[in-house]
């Protein structure tokens, strides 16, 4: 009987990336029940259900073995899926005429505490603090990377977040941007909340010839006239008439804008705003940086709010495609788990040309059909009934 149509979609997809030649015939029929799987509406991230939900073949121990001990190079698959991102990034910012976006944010997939008792935890898991939550949660913390234009995002690369590396979420951030090869056809501006702005982090973006717009704590030292100030402290001395009414979106801010020195950088703009409907008051207060200093209030506002994309990303990856779902306990089978969800979210915006949900009801609606499909074809071959309920796991 001939493969679920479906998966025909998936394979073409593959061979557009080039991993057909890098990886082999067994290797790629894996991932391509595991892309099926994860797309599937009612997938909860367990091997059990990536073999239920895409009618695999083999026995569920293989999936297992897969993730665990399969020789298949997950970094290279990784690294044919960057290539192709950029290459459709920044083909649309060419054609459109505007700028890429780089997005970083950290998230953490949370994971329950075994016992001390418990044999096999999960590697790689810490106590790691949620902002969003204010308390610390057991599980492994991932630093992203997201690139995208106005119109298109794909989530780009991350790294597990180890304390015991040593290594700061700063330093992976860098890391990943190191590998970002791209043409600069279009400015590159790097977006990050407060977190992330470190010397050491702009530093690195300007080398590589990437602007950067992030959000600023409001106690970052700014030099008016050379004295050094907390914003906070300077936003004060700012009253209604020297700032300007600016609009983005549905949103209305007064905002004073501010060019000179700040703590770490000798030459930005940072502006000082607070919604047009709240009051002047300190914790009203949002200071954004750019190192552009070329860009007009609003363009400042227009491209921060690009960041948003990832915040979306977090939430749609572990409610949709259950990032956050895994079971499997060695750090490298954890990894691929994640490679494996990056795989099928780009391959879902890419078949639907548009965003991860749009993508995923396409492919959802589509597997509905290839089933029907399947059916009717072996019915019209006098297949028997009992053989295509075995296929299609239903026995």
């Amino acid at each position: 009987m001939n493969r679920l149509a479906h998966h025909q979609g998936i394979h073409k997809f593959f061979f557009t990336l080039g991993l057909t030649l890098q990886l082999s015939k067994p290797v790629i029929k894996h991932l391509i029940h595991i892309v099926d799987a994860l797309t599937t509406k009612g997938f909860s991230g367990t091997l059990t259900d990536i073999h239920y939900w895409s009618f695999h073949p083999n026995h569920r121990t293989t999936l297992s073995h897969f993730f665990t001990k399969s020789p298949w190079n997950e970094e290279r698959l990784l690294g044919k899926l960057q290539e192709w991102i950029l290459s459709q990034v920044e083909r649309l910012a060419k054609r459109k005429n505007q700028p890429l976006f780089v997005s970083i944010d950290d998230t953490i997939c949370q994971k329950t505490k075994p016992s001390s008792r418990a044999a096999h935890a999960i590697q790689g898991c810490d106590w790691h603090y949620s902002h969003k939550d204010h308390q610390s949660i057991w599980g492994h913390s991932l630093v992203w990377l997201m690139v995208h234009t106005f119109t298109q995002a794909f989530p780009f690369a991350f790294r597990l977040y180890d304390k015991k590396e040593g290594r700061s979420k700063i330093d992976l951030a860098i890391e990943m941007l190191s590998s970002l090869k791209v043409k600069r056809a279009q400015p590159v501006y790097v977006l990050m909340d407060s977190w992330y702005p470190s010397k050491k982090l702009i530093e690195a973006c300007l080398k590589q010839g990437f602007h950067v717009i992030a959000m600023l704590k409001t106690n970052r030292i700014l030099y008016p006239k050379g004295i050094a100030i907390q914003a906070k402290q300077f936003a004060r001395y700012i009253e209604s008439k020297d700032t300007r009414l600016v609009t983005v979106g549905k949103e209305r801010y007064r905002v004073y804008r501010y060019e000179g020195a700040i703590h770490g950088l000798d030459d930005a703009v940072v502006l000082l705003a607070w919604k047009a409907d709240q009051p002047m008051a300190p914790e009203h207060l949002h200071c954004i940086l750019s190192t552009d200093r070329e860009l007009g209030d609003e363009d400042i506002l227009r491209y921060y709010a690009q960041r948003w994309t990832i915040e979306c990303f977090f939430r749609q990856a572990k409610d949709q495609l259950k990032l956050d779902g895994y079971r499997v306990r060695h750090v490298r089978a954890v990894k691929r788990y994640w490679v494996t969800v990056l795989l099928a979210c780009v391959y879902s915006i890419a078949e639907s040309r548009q965003n991860l949900s749009t993508g995923l009801e396409l492919l959802r609606s589509r597997k509905g059909h290839s089933v029907i499909e399947f059916i009717y074809d072996a019915a019209k071959q006098e297949i028997p009934i009992d053989v295509i309920k075995k296929q299609l796991r239903i026995a």
